[in-house]
């Protein structure tokens, strides 16, 4: 059924925003809500639009952001088992709206929408897709042993590389072109993507690249003026991010902080993590094993006396806190999309130090102008050892943090899709 909400909205010109689950506080989801915004900002009336029933009460606790006030229109689905079938009814939970709504722009960050096509260009709806990774490049044969064909890819191979989870995951591609719109450039008037890596990879695919347009950081996340000193913060080693496998953990705790500690002494690490799975939970259990058994004492509260911390869904207080007595953020997943966690972190003007690919160094580092790289452990090691005891370096880094969160505003996102929005005649 319809979840409809009007308060304050006159008939005027309407956006719809669609994403197939809205109830999660992810990347996804915040592009959306800052889209949200600058489509209002533009001068439209947005409408969300889902195929799960829409509950953004929230969103000001995960984001900073109120969006109780907007038109919703889902399908009533609920999220069980199959959640990821679901995004294969985004082209009709985006319909319904259009019946509802006559709306004038569609802002979608799916690629489900094959059904749509039709309808938009009768009506003449401009259509906006933004793409947080190009979808082609999992089942393409072109892209295997690139480390993003659906074989290779981690995260695809801890969620779906085994029975039963795999037949699951090979029926959702079977069923995908049906659902999978053409070359966004022939449907959509603007194409849109997270990072410069991203829209490099669209580009091979569609023969043109997007137009890039950085996550916001969410507005709730301060970006601080004046960072505490590298005199007051201890040899700690943060990360933060889901407890999954592709993040790599494990990774750093057999390989890189048994080096630091060879080389900076006695080396703390705070690994922050949600743990909403029984995978997340089963990786967080072995990785207190794998620390365990490399000799570290492991705690789940922060203050504790340990050598490294896996502390599980901790609020934004506590990660706050702990990154301001810290030294470095330490980001070791390959291939990143974005890497939303270590822009927060740059906003607290920590230095950041992250693998060699994806559009976290890209973006975010800007391939060394504001953040470290690395590719092997060593590599790592070095660049967090001179982190830790190098004061200038340090300074020097934690002032290109915030120079680089200062551009990953709300503000910044909306007045760049104000005139993106512009360009296609939409604004």
């Amino acid at each position: 059924m319809d979840h409809i909400v009007e308060r304050g909205m006159s008939n005027s010109t309407y956006a719809i925003v669609a994403h197939h689950y809205w109830n999660r506080a992810g990347g996804g989801q915040l592009v959306c809500a800052a889209a949200v915004k600058a489509l209002e900002l533009a001068g439209f009336q947005p409408v969300l639009a889902s195929t799960v029933r829409i509950d953004v009460s929230r969103y000001p606790e995960w984001f900073g952001v109120d969006l109780s006030k907007y038109p919703r229109v889902d399908l009533g689905a609920e999220l069980r088992a199959f959640g990821i079938y679901l995004r294969l009814l985004v082209g009709s939970s985006i319909r319904k709206a259009l019946r509802r709504y006559r709306a004038d722009i569609i802002f979608t960050d799916e690629y489900t929408y094959k059904g749509v096509s039709n309808t938009v260009k009768k009506r003449g709806v401009k259509l906006v897709e933004y793409i947080h990774f190009p979808v082609e490049a999992s089942f393409r044969k072109e892209f295997s042993h690139t480390g993003v064909y659906y074989g290779e890819d981690p995260y695809v191979l801890e969620r779906y590389g085994r029975f039963p989870m795999n037949l699951y995951y090979r029926l959702y591609l079977r069923l995908l072109p049906t659902f999978l719109r053409e070359n966004p450039f022939d449907v959509a008037g603007l194409v849109l993507a997270n990072s410069r890596w991203t829209a490099e990879l669209a580009g091979r695919i569609y023969g043109e690249e997007p137009e890039v347009l950085n996550p916001p950081i969410p507005p709730n996340v301060e970006v601080v003026k004046e960072p505490e000193p590298f005199e007051v913060r201890g040899d700690v080693v943060v990360m933060v991010g889901r407890f999954s496998e592709e993040k790599r953990y494990h990774w750093v705790v057999q390989e890189v902080l048994p080096r630091l500690r060879r080389v900076c002494g006695a080396v703390r690490l705070y690994i922050f993590g949600s743990t909403g799975t029984r995978t997340s939970r089963a990786y967080r259990s072995r990785l207190a094993e794998v620390a365990k058994s490399a000799g570290f004492k492991v705690s789940a509260e922060p203050g504790t006396e340990a050598d490294v911390y896996l502390v599980e869904n901790a609020p934004r207080k506590v990660i706050n806190e702990v990154m301001d007595r810290a030294k470095v953020f330490l980001h070791a997943t390959i291939n990143e999309h974005w890497g939303i966690a270590v822009a927060e972190a740059m906003a607290r003007g920590l230095p950041v130090v992250v693998h060699r690919s994806g559009g976290t160094w890209s973006d975010l580092a800007g391939e060394g102008s504001y953040g470290i790289g690395y590719t092997t452990a060593e590599e790592a090691t070095e660049a967090v050892a001179k982190l830790l005891t190098d004061r200038g370096g340090w300074s020097y880094y934690s002032k290109k943090s915030t120079e680089r969160a200062l551009g990953l505003t709300l503000d910044r996102f909306t007045g760049r899709f104000t005139e993106l929005l512009k360009k296609v005649g939409g604004g």
